[in-house]
């Protein structure tokens, strides 16, 4: 577990690492740098690099975590990869089932899989699924999210690579969009965010915009005509 500074969540837990590219959006991937970085400081658990890996020592950490906080799950690898074992993935959805005092923020390139594994998984009310969509070539990943019986599922628009037009937001509640950011960032034109933008005001869909990225995107800033975008999905309190 490790305090995140991530705009949209709190802490992030890593059962797993590593990945391997599947579209545009994976080219300049910053887990991928960060795994490099942690390899050669030592660090035992990317002692593989970024070949996935799996850590089932990290398993019970969100349990022994008692505050409750908003968990990003896998932000250095995909839990849905094709090399993580359905049963392993059930050992996570265990833990988050268990967990319940936390929110759980599950993020995919492979929405396919989760779809084909709904059925099998316990859908807690604490735990958000979302799948990534940086071009409209993927737009049916929210096709295969919608699938799923997450009690809350949600898009994340970052890096943005181009318009996202049309987009059916049924049954999504929530839409997170940002810009690349790092030395070999790929620009974000304003046009495509502000039509996000009001289509999830016309959908009533939540709207975060995390950055505008770039090779400083401290400089470049998170504001969206004039103002801050920090609207969250309706947290739907899982029971003891």
């Amino acid at each position: 577990m490790a305090q995140s500074t991530i705009e949209w969540t709190e802490q992030t837990w890593n059962p797993v690492s590593g990945c391997t590219k599947i579209s545009p959006g994976c080219k300049n991937c910053y887990a991928e740098r960060m795994a490099k970085r942690l390899k050669a400081m030592g660090s035992e658990n990317y002692r593989n690099g970024f070949k996935l890996t799996l850590h089932p020592h990290m398993l019970s950490r969100p349990l022994e975590l008692k505050k409750p906080s908003m968990i990003f799950v896998n932000s250095m690898s995909d839990l849905f990869h094709k090399s993580v074992p359905d049963e392993f993935i059930f050992q996570v959805f265990e833990t988050m089932n268990n967990a319940y005092w936390h929110t759980f923020q599950v993020l995919t390139k492979r929405p396919e899989r989760v779809a084909s594994l709904n059925d099998k998984l316990n859908w807690s009310p604490n735990i958000w699924m979302g799948t990534s969509i940086e071009h409209s070539k993927y737009l049916k990943r929210i096709d295969a999210l919608r699938e799923t019986d997450a009690a809350v599922k949600f898009l994340s628009c970052e890096p943005l690579l181009g318009e996202l037009p049309h987009m059916n937001l049924n049954d999504i509640g929530w839409v997170i969009v940002g810009g690349e950011s790092g030395p070999k960032a790929r620009p974000m034109n304003e046009e495509w965010v502000i039509d996000i933008h009001e289509q999830c005001e016309d959908a009533g869909v939540a709207f975060f915009f995390k950055q505008w990225g770039g090779k400083n995107k401290k400089a470049s800033g998170r504001t969206l005509k004039g103002k801050t975008w920090d609207e969250m999905p309706i947290i739907q309190c899982a029971a003891e």
